[in-house]
């Protein structure tokens, strides 16, 4: 396992024990399975971000593909506040 994964695994279970389980996606705020769990960079690595630990967020992996697809997060218009997915 890579060094981001294990990164992942780390920040996903701490974040699981202090929120009782519940682990929000940063993108959408919906909880996240640890199997569809992706590390997602808040300021982008080409804008600058680094991979430090107050830079990294968990997200859904179709969450974090769609952000970084387009740039911008697809609002659902059946969902207010929601990503929209697929």
């Amino acid at each position: 396992m890579s060094r981001l994964g294990l990164t992942r695994d780390k920040i996903y279970k701490t974040v699981a024990r202090q929120l009782h389980g519940q682990v929000p996606c940063w993108v959408c705020g919906q909880h996240v399975l640890p199997d569809a769990a992706t590390l997602e960079h808040i300021q982008p690595l080409s804008e600058g971000g680094n991979s430090h630990l107050e830079n990294l967020a968990i997200s859904h992996d179709v969450c974090n593909n769609q952000r970084h697809a387009t740039g911008v997060v697809p609002v659902s218009t059946a969902q207010p506040g929601k990503v929209q997915r697929g």
